[in-house]
């Protein structure tokens, strides 16, 4: 197997959801690319500002399940597992 990526977008329903978001956000993606595997990691708002966009890349399926076991455990997953995903995972 090759490259997995995942894209797709988190939706946030109220004000404090974006607040929180952008409070949690930039460590999330630090960590994430600072991650073995990380080929890309950009999670952009959209013009909708209650709408952001993920879209991401590991160089394999077993990059990106550490990358899911080291998310899972930290205040990003605890502060935003409520928020509706709609994601895209491809593996190539």
């Amino acid at each position: 197997m090759g490259i997995t990526t995942l894209t797709g977008t988190l939706t946030c329903q109220t004000q404090g959801e974006v607040e929180m978001v952008q409070a949690y956000l930039p460590e999330h993606i630090r960590l994430s690319r600072a991650e073995v595997g990380c080929l890309k990691f950009n999670v952009t708002q959209t013009e909708d500002p209650m709408v952001w966009h993920l879209d991401e890349a590991f160089v394999d399926a077993q990059a990106f399940a550490a990358h899911q076991t080291r998310s899972k455990a930290t205040i990003w997953a605890e502060k935003t597992a409520h928020l509706a995903r709609d994601f895209r995972r491809v593996d190539s």
